[in-house]
């Protein structure tokens, strides 16, 4: 099973300065509101993405008085130790260090340690436009298939230059079509990985739900976009050609692809309560874990961020419970009620650990 055993941080946000050991079952972060417990559970997200799940931008990684953030993780892989470095500065420059040897390409290092994040913030794959959900799939399947990735990421510079041709006042049609037609080739991967994914991710999140509701209501995911029914990259180009260019940018292709979150048929932002919807985003948190977990033999880390935000107490000792007892990995949760925590951990299982934040510190409080 694949664990994080040690992490060492250094102005990562307000955490200044954290050598800690974690339970290589569940790890249980205290702290009142703004002291910095989400901060850690971010920082072992980093170490997996890269990237923060609170921010795409960098310059809000590193503490303000700093001129690099740095994050070293000692993780365990059955009998096999595995050692990760990540450094972000100033000046945009990152690095990342796989046992003392230095990526070439960020890229390669997504998915060598699968992780699932569930935060307050996940309100906005229900509530903001598509662009959060293609976000959304784009960290799921990149974790399990690193040519999907490479192809979102070459996908994405060829449309960047596509844009930036259809924009100029002569276009030039020589060029235009030798970026649309290496635009296909992308195109097509992408679809069908999401579509397999999706498929996937729908069935588990149905069942996730159920479990979680009792029942009461059916969820589902559908998997909206314009190479849907067997249309071909080329055919939608060619469709949109003369839009795109009166528009001066690319109206069609799986940059505006889009999940359809259903409850009993109606969308989920407009007919659903605030605990249904709660309730859905951790079912499809961890729908997103089963469908990790089924491609792969590394059991991906689940982390938890203020968890009874989202479900009350009856519900969140159940969801421990699951996840404790059953096929999962390394857990970690984040709670401003550590007593609270500690009784429904305590019930449970005799391995976890806790620690308290506080302006930044953390503290080991034992088990």
């Amino acid at each position: 099973m694949m664990h994080l055993r040690r992490i060492i941080v250094k102005d990562f946000k307000n955490i200044l300065s954290a050598d800690i050991a974690f339970s290589s079952k569940i790890n249980c972060i205290c702290g009142d509101n703004g002291e910095g417990k989400t901060n850690l559970l971010d920082a072992v997200y980093y170490l997996s993405m890269t990237k923060s799940f609170l921010s795409s931008n960098d310059r809000y990684t590193y503490n303000y008085a700093a001129d690099e953030a740095v994050l070293h993780g000692d993780y365990m892989d059955g009998d096999t130790a595995l050692d990760i470095a990540v450094a972000v500065r100033r000046d945009g420059s990152k690095t990342v260090r796989r046992n003392g040897k230095s990526c070439r390409r960020i890229s390669e290092h997504i998915g060598t340690v699968p992780v699932v994040m569930t935060a307050p913030s996940d309100t906005s794959l229900i509530h903001d436009p598509g662009e959060e959900r293609r976000r959304f799939l784009n960290m799921m399947i990149s974790q399990m298939d690193r040519e999907y990735l490479q192809s979102v990421i070459s996908y994405n510079r060829l449309l960047k230059q596509r844009n930036s041709l259809l924009k100029q006042e002569v276009v030039q049609d020589l060029l235009l079509d030798t970026v649309t037609e290496r635009m296909y080739g992308f195109s097509e991967y992408i679809y069908r990985a999401r579509a397999e994914a999706v498929e996937r991710l729908a069935a588990e999140a149905s069942t996730y739900y159920n479990m979680i509701s009792g029942g009461k209501e059916s969820v589902s995911i559908g998997y909206r976009s314009d190479l849907s029914g067997g249309v071909q990259a080329r055919d939608v180009f060619a469709a949109s050609s003369r839009k795109d260019r009166i528009m001066g940018y690319t109206t069609a292709g799986v940059q505006r692809d889009d999940l359809e979150l259903t409850m009993d048929g109606y969308p989920i932002r407009r007919c659903s309560s605030q605990g249904q919807q709660k309730s859905f985003l951790i079912a499809l948190k961890m729908a997103q874990y089963a469908v990790m977990r089924g491609v792969s033999p590394v059991r991906p880390i689940l982390l938890f961020d203020d968890l009874f935000d989202k479900l009350d107490a009856g519900r969140v000792a159940s969801l421990i419970k699951m996840v404790v007892e059953g096929d999962f990995g390394q857990i970690f949760i984040t709670d401003t009620d550590e007593e609270r925590l500690r009784g429904i951990v305590g019930d449970i299982t005799d391995q976890g650990r806790f620690y308290n934040v506080k302006g930044g510190v953390v503290t080991e409080r034992g088990v």
